[in-house]
C-alpha cells in the first residue's frame, strides 16, 4: 500500500509541477493547416500568435466571434484579436506581444487514494520581432518549485533566428528541439517519455530548409538547457532531425530522428519514428506516430504509440480520443493510456479544455485517473 500511495504521489507531482503552456494544434490539419508556421513565430509550434493567428482565432476557430470576408494581413491585427484588445494600438511597431493564463483544476485517484488542487499552470509574457528575415523571441513567467507553493520568475523559451529568400534558416538559443507530432499536451508518450517534456528544451542551434511541400530541421546541442543552467552533471550532445513532407493540402508525413550521449544522469540514447496526418473532412483529423526508444547501459528497447483523432461537433466545439501505449523493458513497466478529451473556444484566444487520462500499467490491478479541467486565456 505504501509503495503505492508513493507511486501516485510522484506520478501526481510530475503532472501538477512539469503541466503548463500548450503549444501547436495539430488538429488544425483539417482547416488545411499543415505547418505551425502559418499561425506561430516558431516552426515548431507553440508559443506567441503571429498578426496572422491571432486573427484567424475569430476568423476559423471561436463559436461566437463574427466572422469577416478575410483574416487580418501580417502586422494588422485589432480589436479582440490584438495584444490586451488593442490597448496599444500600433505604438509597438514590429514588436508583438501576448500574455497567457491558465487556472486550472486537478483530480487524481488510484484505488482509494483521491486528491484535487486548484493550480495556476501559466502566468506568461511572450514577445517577438520579425523584420528583414530576422526573428527574435522571448517567453517569461512563473515556474513551480516541486514541493513548494512558491514559483520563481524563469524563461524557458528564447530565441534569434534568420530566414533568407532561398528557404534557407538558422536558430540560435533555448527551444524545444522539433520532433515528431508536436501535441499540445506535453505529457503524451511521444513527447514526455521521449524527452520533450515542458522543461526539456536544449541550448543549441538548429538548421532548417522549408520549400512549398517540406520542412527539414536539424539541431544540435551540448545538452539540456536546465542541466546547463542548474550544473547537474546531466549535459551531453543531443542531436535532433525531423522530415515534414505534406503530400497534400490534408495529408501530411513526419520522419524524426534523436541522439542524446551518455550523461551522468542517464545512459546513451536515441529514437527514430514516423508519423502520419490526415484530414478526411473539414471537421475531423487524424494523428499517429510510431517511434522505437532505444535505451544503452542495458535499458533495451521499448515502443511508443500515440494516435489522437480529433472531430469538431459544432464550430469552436472539438472531442478527441486518444489511445497511448509504451511497452515495457526490464527496467519499466509498460503502459496503455486513453485520454478522452473536450476543447472549447468561446472566444477568440478563449479555450476551455476537460481531460480524463486512464492509465494501466502493467502488473498493476488499479489504473491511474486523473481529471484536468484547463482555462486557457491568450490576451
Amino acid at each position: 500500500m505504501t509503495m503505492r500511495v508513493g507511486f501516485v504521489f510522484a506520478f501526481f507531482g510530475i503532472l501538477v509541477f512539469r503541466a503548463g503552456a500548450a503549444g501547436a494544434e495539430p488538429r488544425f490539419l483539417s482547416k488545411q493547416y499543415n505547418r505551425c508556421s502559418s499561425c506561430h513565430y516558431s516552426a515548431s509550434g507553440g508559443g506567441l500568435l503571429t498578426p496572422y493567428g491571432r486573427a484567424l482565432s475569430g476568423q476559423e476557430l471561436a463559436t461566437t466571434k463574427h466572422v469577416n470576408a478575410q483574416p487580418a494581413p501580417e502586422g494588422q491585427v485589432s480589436g479582440e484579436e490584438a495584444f490586451l484588445f488593442g490597448a496599444f494600438g500600433d505604438r509597438l511597431g514590429p514588436v508583438q506581444l501576448g500574455v497567457s493564463l491558465r487556472p486550472s483544476h486537478l483530480h487524481f485517484e488510484s484505488g482509494a487514494f483521491s486528491d484535487s488542487r486548484n493550480l495556476l499552470m501559466n502566468a506568461d509574457v511572450e514577445g517577438a520581432y520579425r523584420g528583414h528575415g530576422w526573428s527574435a523571441y522571448g517567453e517569461a513567467g512563473r515556474m513551480p518549485e516541486i514541493g513548494s507553493e512558491n514559483a520563481k520568475l524563469y524563461s524557458r523559451e528564447h530565441w534569434v533566428s534568420y530566414d533568407n529568400t532561398r528557404g534557407i534558416g538558422i536558430k540560435v538559443g533555448r527551444y524545444m528541439p522539433a520532433y515528431g507530432i508536436h501535441l499540445a499536451d506535453h505529457t503524451s508518450f511521444n513527447r514526455s517519455d521521449l524527452g520533450f517534456d515542458k522543461y526539456d528544451q536544449v541550448y543549441g542551434v538548429e538548421v532548417s530548409r522549408t520549400s512549398d511541400k517540406s520542412l527539414l530541421q536539424v539541431s544540435v546541442s551540448p545538452g539540456r538547457a536546465e542541466s546547463i543552467v542548474n550544473d547537474d552533471g546531466g549535459t551531453s550532445f543531443n542531436a535532433t532531425g525531423r522530415l515534414q513532407v505534406d503530400v497534400g493540402a490534408n495529408v501530411v508525413v513526419v520522419g524524426s530522428g534523436l541522439y542524446r550521449d551518455g550523461s551522468t544522469l542517464e545512459a546513451r540514447h536515441g529514437a527514430a519514428g514516423g508519423a502520419v496526418g490526415f484530414a478526411p473532412g473539414r471537421r475531423v483529423t487524424v494523428w499517429t506516430e510510431g517511434d522505437a526508444h532505444m535505451r544503452g547501459g542495458g535499458g533495451g528497447m521499448s515502443f511508443v504509440f500515440v494516435n489522437e483523432t480529433a472531430v469538431e461537433a459544432f464550430r469552436g466545439v472539438w472531442f478527441k480520443v486518444s489511445p497511448q501505449g509504451r511497452t515495457g523493458t526490464d527496467q519499466s513497466s509498460g503502459v496503455f493510456r486513453w485520454n478522452l478529451g473536450a476543447s472549447l473556444l468561446p472566444r477568440a484566444h478563449v479555450n476551455v479544455s476537460l481531460d480524463f487520462y486512464a492509465d494501466n500499467v502493467e502488473r498493476r490491478e488499479e489504473a491511474f485517473k486523473t481529471f484536468l479541467a484547463q482555462l486557457h486565456m491568450y490576451l
